[in-house]
């Protein structure tokens, strides 16, 4: 068993101790929700920091509540109640969804909002021991200046394995944070960036406080996940759709596919559907504009083209699923 390194524990009672702690401690501090991947990233020699500020102690960022036309879910409730909340199994069905199959039973009760939606990326040649590592040469992310992924590559290709992310981009999504310049909301589709080291828009010193879901009649959202295993597994691949559908034909429609690269991916050619009536055929030609659109790399542990002829199963499933509603 790894060993966790030495650091110091810091645990504010307030969102805004915790802000000025941040801003205190400089690079050298972490925030810890859940710690269910930051805790065996420092077993690994991945992040390396001197200070751990947990989140556990500070009540106002728990919770589900509505207020006026949003469902306000705080950074630090566990995945397991939202998974099982009613308001957001009918109301956000997708996020509800990804939150039921964040890792395993252990992980859900443990894990938070706030710690999926900031999920550190993931890459074969960087989620190992630092022995694994070490004898690779390192890569881009941590200690290296080579990527392995793309040999000629100067960006990180790690993928974003968060479930929450694309359920919360399709439910159009606002994430809420606090720094010391004050607060800040983004939309989720703008919270995440290419970039394998760092793929968020996030700065050091800010923290996640809220998620804000738009009410709407965004019962038509659902979300599906590959993986080897059905429980434990990081995603393979993931999606999220949305399937509004007035007088027999399609409003609106919008599809997510994730953990192909450091960001979710916005399948836009997918509103070709609109003012079409749903169908089996439909939903074929949107699993084709998808997997035209999909090349996972080789920065997961399996098959890429098998990644890739996944895209259009899932997404299939997903749009099938939505159009019973």
């Amino acid at each position: 068993m790894l060993p966790l390194p030495l650091f110091r524990h810091h645990a504010p009672t307030t969102l805004g101790e915790a802000v000025a702690l941040m801003a205190e401690l400089g690079p050298e501090a972490r925030i810890v929700a859940g710690g269910t991947d930051l805790l065996p990233n420092m077993k690994h020699g991945i992040v390396e920091p001197e200070h751990l500020v947990s989140l556990s102690r500070v009540a106002e960022l728990s919770g589900v509540s509505v207020e006026e036309d949003v469902i306000a879910i705080g950074a630090m409730t566990k995945l397991d109640q939202l998974a099982r909340h009613e308001l957001l199994r009918a109301e956000a069905t997708a996020l509800a969804e990804a939150c039921a199959l964040v890792g395993g039973p252990h992980h859900r009760r443990m894990g938070t909002l706030g710690g999926n939606v900031c999920l550190d990326t993931r890459c074969v040649y960087i989620n190992q021991t630092y022995f694994w590592r070490e004898a690779l040469g390192f890569c881009l992310k941590k200690d290296g200046t080579q990527c392995h992924v793309v040999a000629s590559g100067k960006n990180c290709v790690a993928a974003a394995s968060n479930d929450s992310a694309p359920a919360l981009i399709v439910l159009d999504a606002e994430i809420e944070l606090y720094g010391p310049d004050g607060v800040r909301r983004l939309g989720a589709s703008d919270f995440y960036v290419a970039d394998g080291i760092v793929n968020t828009v996030k700065r050091p010193e800010e923290i996640v406080a809220r998620v804000l879901v738009p009410r709407r009649a965004a019962k038509q959202t659902r979300f599906e996940k590959l993986r080897r295993r059905e429980a434990i597994d990081f995603p393979q691949l993931n999606t999220a759709v949305r399937l509004e559908v007035t007088d027999g034909k399609v409003s609106d429609v919008d599809l997510v596919v994730s953990t192909l690269a450091a960001r979710p991916k916005r399948i836009k050619s997918v509103q070709k559907a609109i003012g079409e009536a749903p169908s089996e055929a439909l939903f074929d030609r949107l699993a084709d504009l998808a997997f035209k659109q999909c090349r996972p790399l080789t920065n997961l542990d399996t098959d890429p083209e098998w990644r890739r002829d996944m895209v259009r199963v899932l997404v299939r499933k997903a749009f099938a699923r939505a159009a019973l509603v």
